[in-house]
């Protein structure tokens, strides 16, 4: 089937393959890296007991057969390893249903540690992942020319991507439809880079201009990604450069580098490079390839759907195997920064002099005199839960307690997350949560204070934790 190949695809194929890689090798080794304080057999919240009271159907994954620390910690470097792999070309030197078993293979490994994730893989670059993930199977490797049908259903992710964030934001806060959201997104989001302080300055016309150029960027131009070239091209590249704009602006782990390789799917690089000769594509790849595509189209309704409803949602999976979702972020904007701050203290009776010792996390703010760092695409889970903590301490619940026991514990695993411990010889007597309100300085601040926060005290977040209590109820 003539119409069935587009070789003039081949270099943006390649390219898209190779990077999609990339990001699953930092998602697996953000997995092996974070697991055991987070969901391990002592985590936070530990997935055994998710497993036993979850069953298969509810979560598709490898680790219902049997789970254990070493397993996980297994799974999660194979696939860090073969993602490696394939980033070098190993998917490109081998026959293509071996191509398609490794990429199967990525997505299986991946499925099975998001299915059991919780709370701590609940974003939705998960499911983006996954979902691109699952289709880069059926892209096909130097052996044939790049299936049109998988190039478009991977512009339909694309579009979902863009479409659905851009109708969130609309239909949302007002603040987006009054161009000022970015007012203060730039202080207020999850978790700040090292250039968010320089881009909250910017002038409050531009934050109008970036606003306006968001609205156009996800309503307008997705649309183009299916028009004729060189039209289609031009869009990607609008949206790429969007992108760019939010790496350099704030940490949103993988969110952002997926949807630029998504967009190279639309990206024709026949003028500048002509391609190879391909063999002709096996009838039994050109018939898998329509099957996942009319798969895809029946599963759209549900997204489309949610769409066009005024009850839109974000970042939801309508099935456990995480294929065509829904997507988008921040519908709404948060005004003020709250940040809860852990401290702790050797002293065994708390009093008005106690001297209490601060925690620091890596990537959320802490320290007023340190500038927040980029640490994506590396996604660092629990600062990234600690910001929804300070939105809603019912979110927090399920394990924001067992973390404070946990640092009573001098919890080696736990302490694995963190910047700096206050107690490396001894764990604390007592720990505490306090809530503060964090904003940037303004440029006279930051002169003659040196810091690139100001924070004052909200309250408490809850009551101080003793070693000795815990001790005594366990």
């Amino acid at each position: 089937m003539e119409w069935f190949a587009a070789p003039e695809y081949w270099l943006s194929r390649t390219v898209l393959q190779r990077a999609l890689a990339a990001v699953y090798l930092v998602a697996f080794a953000s997995a092996a890296l974070q697991f055991r304080a987070l969901i391990g057999e002592r985590g936070l919240t530990p997935a055994p007991a998710f497993l036993r009271r979850v069953p298969f159907r509810a979560s598709p994954s490898l680790f219902h057969l049997r789970y254990s620390d070493g397993l996980f910690a297994a799974a999660a470097w194979l696939g860090a390893a073969l993602s490696a792999a394939v980033l070098l070309g190993a998917a490109d030197r081998t026959p293509l249903a071996v191509s398609m078993a490794m990429w199967t293979l990525l997505w299986v490994l991946y499925l099975s540690i998001v299915n059991i994730g919780q709370t701590w893989y609940s974003f939705g670059w998960e499911s983006l992942l996954l979902e691109g993930g699952f289709l880069a199977i059926f892209l096909g490797n130097a052996q044939v020319a790049p299936p049109l049908l998988t190039l478009l259903l991977l512009r339909w992710l694309l579009f979902r991507v863009e479409f659905g964030a851009g109708l969130i934001k609309w239909r949302g806060d007002a603040c987006w439809r009054k161009l000022t959201c970015l007012d203060y997104h730039h202080e207020t989001q999850p978790m700040p880079g090292p250039l968010s302080w320089f881009f909250h300055h910017l002038p409050r016309p531009l934050h109008r201009v970036e606003a306006a150029a968001n609205h156009v960027t996800q309503l307008v131009v997705p649309f183009l990604l299916f028009a004729p070239q060189p039209v289609a091209t031009g869009a990607a590249a609008v949206v790429a450069a969007t992108q760019l704009w939010l790496v350099a602006s704030g940490n949103f782990s993988w969110l952002n580098w997926i949807t630029i390789v998504l967009a190279l799917s639309a990206v024709d690089t026949s003028p500048v490079h002509d391609a190879p000769e391909h063999g002709p594509a096996p009838l039994w790849f050109e018939a898998v390839v329509i099957a996942v595509t009319a798969l895809v189209a029946v599963l759209s309704y549900w997204p489309v759907r949610n769409m066009l409803s005024r009850c839109q949602q974000m970042n939801r999976s309508f099935n456990r195997l995480h294929l065509v979702n829904t997507y988008g972020a921040f519908g709404s904007v948060t005004r003020l920064r709250h940040e809860v701050v852990i401290e702790g203290t050797d002293e065994e009776e708390i009093t008005g002099a106690t001297r209490w010792r601060e925690y620091e996390f890596r990537g959320k703010p802490g320290d007023v005199r340190r500038l927040p760092r980029q640490w994506a695409p590396y996604h660092l889970r629990l600062d990234w839960l600690m910001w929804f903590a300070a939105l809603s301490p019912s979110y927090a619940a399920p394990w924001f307690t067992r973390l404070l026991h946990k640092l009573l514990e001098n919890d080696r695993d736990v302490l694995r997350l963190l910047r700096s411990n206050p107690f490396p010889d001894a764990p604390p007597a007592h720990v505490r949560a306090l809530l503060y309100r964090y904003r940037f300085t303004t440029w006279r601040e930051l002169r003659s204070t040196g810091a690139w926060w100001d924070r004052e005290p909200v309250g408490p977040y809850g009551p101080p934790v003793s070693r000795r209590a815990v001790r005594d109820a366990g």
